[in-house]
């Protein structure tokens, strides 16, 4: 790549000149340039150019404060533009080609019409009819409606202060993205866009009648829904799927809600194809809120909820099913009760004794409902079960704003949730189906006239369906599927040093290892299943240990914690367990002997948090020592516990960990909302065997309370069970999934 220079400008520029002032078209295509590499003082000298052409470099948007007064023509084809908005200063353009821009949908084009008001010729072709459609015709049922709203549910404010003028706002422009719903549901995302802008051009009106602003009123004679000369979406593979990908951010409704208690609560069933229902407590819960204190509800709302009386109860049983067990009792460590002076939304037990490193604080920031079936408002019954935050994006990529965006799955959908707005970016549903797990890779895609591959994140989800889903949320595309399993999946995972390799597990007890490869322009992939896992039970949770991923895998499974050799260069490609780890404390009574490990994960490159179902606590061992003391010939170890951390007493299971290394953290859900987050920085001296530590005593553990959302005139929903966590990478915002369709959003605070 070139550094932009008034050299090479003049060098580029037809005919030759000496004077940027007086340049006229200007080549810049196949430089490899980013946004970044724009200079915006040197480009606005060009206040003569009349044609640019930046074809075939890696834009992703136009820099800000570019302002070239002559541009007409203007090329960006094969580049990676995503924010046409960044497009509204170059006014003067009549001519815009953006083909092979992968990411840009038909709702930008249509933005583009708004924002470019002398616009005729797109990717070559007149739109001439279409942009006075859009401009005229269509913007002014828009403008109807949004006033139509104002008139019937706003005015504005007897004290025009700032302050209420800008609540006024803020409420207006909210109800309109909500409330004016017109033309087909593939321009949501632009019919949100456009009307916010009309409500915020209409309170200027009111607040500063003398400025004039335009779309003035001047009906064309076109079709409302003509057809509009842009390129159709790129072809998928034989296998992509047809389902609804809901490709606008939107904020779902925040809401307190009063949920019913549900009469049971539905868990994972080993030989199902879906999740059983676990019985819960009499908890409410609520899912996706827009803003900080309110709660929105993601599924369904109401659940009603019924005494704990069994380990797992099906759904709908089919022949293939297997009986389950009941719960009969409660563990002896259930009768412990650990009291807990709790405020909703407060942090409890925050001072670290032994850290090396003070504690962070954490703050409720956004609870949402935003997997609700049909988006009812009502369903507290959806249960979400798994979620992940977006990697470092794909190549010089933001790496802060990557992990703002965490995907999470539960009822039939897949959202993608930006954790800092309480946006919902994305969502995918399929119906029908019930997700259970998800997981973020990088693969390469190849790009046509471009030799070089490139990569590009992509998002995997399985379910009940036994099929594995393969999304590409940057570009909005749901880009294929392949079956897995004839049951239901459980549990999906990446190798973090090869993202085309992709562990499945499922209610079949089996656990394979496949290659997806890459993807080309047209998204075609080809799946290739390399290594079969056996196991006597469903498999729960998969980690690859940090320093050996392409060597072992540990699989928490129903019946025990197991360890595999995944070597790709040994035979056979079919195999059984190399060792199975064990624990001092299994729960049993008189019918069963509960084995079930339902959390696991690496806290560093060698010790690893777990916990086994109605144990009470959370073990840390480490794996290296466990490996070393294996009798040889045998398959059964003990693992070798270097601490042992108080928990719930709670006889739910699938209640899962997750840990975040790099700020020493572990962190699990209860039955009553909790969170119970342990900072474990010095492990040798907290160094313990044998013995629970209690809450009073490790001054490492903080308890974050349920924060108690309240929806309007219902009262606050109490505490649901936590079903799963995740944290990102520094430690900036924590999601919680719930058991009733509520997803809660935490943020770091700075310590005072």
């Amino acid at each position: 790549m070139e550094k932009i220079t008034e050299k090479l400008l003049l060098e580029k520029c037809t005919p030759k000149n000496t004077k940027l002032e007086q340049v006229k078209t200007l080549n810049l295509s196949k430089l490899g340039l980013k946004s970044s590499d724009l200079p915006v003082p040197l480009l606005s000298r060009l206040c003569c150019l009349e044609q640019l052409d930046l074809s075939g470099n890696r834009l992703q948007e136009m820099p800000s404060g570019l302002v070239l007064p002559s541009l007409r023509s203007l090329d960006l084809t094969n580049n990676e533009m995503e924010d046409v908005t960044t497009l509204d200063t170059l006014t003067t353009l009549e001519d815009l080609r953006m083909e092979d821009n992968l990411y840009i949908t038909i709702n930008d084009n249509y933005k583009l019409i708004i924002l470019l008001p002398k616009l005729r010729f797109y990717n070559g072709k007149d739109i001439s009819d279409t942009a006075n459609h859009v401009r005229y015709a269509n913007s002014e049922n828009l403008r109807k409606r949004v006033l139509a709203l104002w008139e019937t549910s706003f005015s504005l404010p007897d004290h025009r202060t700032a302050e209420n003028l800008a609540i006024v706002e803020r409420d207006f422009v909210s109800a309109v993205r909500h409330k004016v719903k017109y033309g087909p549901s593939s321009l949501t995302d632009y019919t949100k866009w456009r009307v916010e802008m009309i409500a915020k051009e209409h309170l200027r009106s009111l607040t500063e009648p003398n400025e004039e602003y335009r779309d003035t009123e001047e009906p064309a004679d076109t079709k409302e829904n003509c057809n509009f000369p842009f390129p159709a979406k790129r072809k998928r593979s034989a296998s992509a799927v047809k389902c609804d990908v809901t490709l606008n951010p939107q904020k779902i409704a925040r809401v307190s809600v009063q949920a019913e208690d549900s009469p049971h609560r539905s868990s994972r069933l080993q030989s199902i194809p879906h999740k059983a229902e676990r019985p819960i407590s009499t908890t409410p819960r609520t899912h996706k809120a827009d803003q900080i204190p309110a709660t929105p509800s993601r599924g369904q709302s109401k659940l009603p909820v019924t005494p704990r009386n069994g380990l797992r109860e099906k759904q709908h049983q089919s022949k293939e099913d297997m009986p389950l067990a009941k719960r009969s009792r409660k563990s002896a460590k259930q009768q412990r009760s650990t009291e807990v002076n709790e405020t909703p939304g407060k942090v409890i037990c925050t001072k670290s004794q032994h850290s090396s490193q003070e504690p962070v604080s954490l703050q409720p920031l956004h609870v949402l409902q935003c997997h609700s079936k049909q988006d009812s408002p009502d369903d507290f019954s959806t249960q979400l079960w798994a979620c992940s935050f977006q990697p470092p994006l794909d190549y010089n990529g933001d790496v802060n704003g990557a992990t703002r965006i965490v995907a999470t799955c539960g009822g039939e959908s897949v959202c993608l949730i930006d954790c800092e707005t309480g946006l919902v970016m994305k969502k995918y549903k399929v119906p029908g189906e019930e997700f259970f797990s998800l997981a973020w890779s990088t693969v390469l895609m190849s790009r046509k006239g471009n030799v070089c591959m490139r990569p590009c994140s992509i998002l995997a989800a399985g379910g009940k369906r036994g099929l594995v889903k393969l999304l590409h949320p940057r570009a909005n595309m749901a880009y294929g599927e392949f079956r897995a399993s004839r049951k239901a999946l459980s549990i999906l995972c990446f190798s973090p040093r090869q993202g085309n390799l992709l562990f499945t597990g499922s209610y079949d007890k089996n656990i394979l290892l496949w290659d997806i490869g890459g993807v080309d322009s047209d998204y075609n992939f080809k799946v290739t299943r390399l290594l079969v896992l056996e196991t006597t039970a469903t498999p729960l949770h998969f980690c690859l240990p940090p320093a050996t991923p392409d060597t072992h895998l540990i699989a928490a499974c129903e019946k025990g914690l197991h360890s595999y050799n995944i070597q790709l260069n040994k035979d056979p490609k079919k195999r059984s367990e190399e060792m199975e780890i064990t624990f001092p404390v299994y729960e049993k009574d008189k019918d069963h002997d509960y084995h079930t490990i339902d959390g696991l994960g690496f806290l560093t490159n060698d010790v690893v948090a777990s916990k086994s179902h109605m144990q009470g606590s959370i073990y840390l061992w480490s794996w290296n020592d466990t490996r070393a003391q294996r009798p040889k010939k045998k398959k059964e170890v003990c693992a070798v516990i270097l601490m042992e951390l108080q928990w719930s007493s709670t006889d739910i299971p699938y209640l899962s960990l997750n840990t975040c290394p790099s700020k020493g953290y572990v962190v699990c859900g209860d039955e009553r909302g909790r969170l119970w987050t342990y900072h474990v920085t010095d492990l040798e001296a907290n160094f313990r065997s044998g013995k629970a530590i209690p809450a009073t005593e490790f001054g490492a553990l903080q308890i974050l309370a349920w924060p108690l959302p309240v929806r309007n005139g219902q009262g606050p929903v109490e505490g649901p069970p936590i079903n799963s966590v995740a944290m990102d990478p520094e430690l900036r915002y924590l999601v919680a999934l719930s058991d009733k369709n509520m997803a809660v959003v935490w943020i770091r605070t700075e310590s005072s």
